[in-house]
């Protein structure tokens, strides 16, 4: 048997991150994979030496633009305990509002780049399309459509008044109309599930014991969510985790198109339970202490530790991103696999390298 090692990224056509993998293969199958990390780090966490704890927010939210909301989240949930802080109830569920419709659009980018994947371009048009619709939001209701810079220690900058929450309830009544459209090609589409169905497996055992996180966690079967630990206003919102049985790549595409349709939800549940009020509280001292914070990002477990010293500097703030809990778990699904389905079996963690290599 011919057997080589060949570099596979960080450059790809398939691929939208910088990954880089070496493959061993042994007439086209895999039969190990080594990653390689390191290409596009940033020292972003050192910048706590010279920013400080409020300045920090807007740091934090270019770890990765596409889920920046959840992280400035997660970062002011932990400065917030660690002062004693309590935030008003209106943003807590105005946070749990745009966490949600950040996870609606990062399903729908991934949702899109996985059919590219496969050359389903109209497909991957259509995904893109109805995220529009969710950008549009974003810009209607905080000034951006990406890092939408509305936390703050203490709440929120930005607030929305009832003409925006009908026209927000109204545009995603479209974008469900337009997601439950696609279900029977992501669902049922021969090639997809000839392509995904068995490939890249993952038992429930390994994806516990190697740490995987959020989709590629859920869609091994394990029902593991940080929603459930009640952060923000997910204490008095119906929430269960999304999974599917198979742990392959078709079951962790299944678990994003369905928490897609799942945060829509979510967000309708937070607007109606939303009361009226203040979004923020003043802020009086300095963080003094170490706390960690926990969240679920579109891709996973997000964690923050932060370590304050009683001044306007933290002495450190280190970041655990779900895609690196997940690089292992991809190690693992590789072998065995031929060389053509590895582009699938990448995407289908969501790689973002961005947020990994902070």
């Amino acid at each position: 048997m011919a057997k080589m090692t060949l570099p596979f990224g960080p450059q790809h056509p398939v691929l939208p991150e910088p990954i880089h993998l070496s493959l061993t293969v042994e007439d086209e199958i895999v039969t190990q994979a080594i990653p390689a990390l390191g290409y596009v780090h940033r020292g972003l966490e050192k910048l706590v030496d010279i920013r400080d704890f409020n300045q920090m927010v807007q740091i934090v939210e270019r770890v990765c633009g596409i889920c920046s909301k959840i992280h400035a989240m997660c970062y002011v949930q932990g400065l917030e305990e660690l002062m004693k802080v309590d935030v008003p109830p209106r943003a807590k569920y105005l946070r749990v509002m745009w966490s949600e419709l950040h996870r609606i659009h990062s399903h729908l980018l991934w949702l899109g780049l996985f059919a590219d994947a496969f050359g389903m371009e109209s497909l991957f048009m259509q995904c893109w399309r109805i995220r529009e619709k969710i950008m549009d939001i974003n810009e209607a209701t905080t000034g951006a459509r990406v890092i939408v810079s509305v936390n703050v220690v203490g709440g929120l900058r930005c607030d929305v008044d009832d003409t925006q929450t009908r026209w927000i309830l109204s545009e995603l009544d479209e974008v469900e109309r337009e997601v439950r459209r696609l279900e029977s090609t992501f669902v049922n589409d021969y090639t997809i599930k000839k392509r995904t169905c068995g490939i890249g497996v993952l038992s429930a055992e390994k994806a516990l014991e190697l740490g995987a996180a959020g989709p590629t966690l859920r869609g091994s079967g394990v029902a593991q969510d940080m929603r459930q630990l009640k952060y923000a206003a997910f204490d008095s919102i119906d929430f269960e985790p999304v999974t599917a049985l198979d742990g392959d790549s078709y079951s962790r595409m299944k678990v994003r198109y369905y928490e897609t349709l799942q945060s829509i939800d979510l967000v309708r549940q937070a607007i109606a339970k939303m009361p009226d009020g203040d979004i923020a509280v003043k802020v009086k001292g300095r963080p003094e202490g170490e706390i960690l914070s926990r969240v679920e990002q579109p891709r996973g477990e997000l964690f923050y530790y932060i370590k304050g010293n009683g001044t306007k500097y933290l002495d450190r703030v280190r970041i655990r991103t779900p895609t690196f809990a997940n690089i292992p778990p991809l190690a693992a699904m590789l072998p065995g696999i031929e060389l053509a389905d590895v582009p699938i079996v990448v995407l289908s963690i969501d790689p973002c390298i961005s947020c990994t290599e902070r």
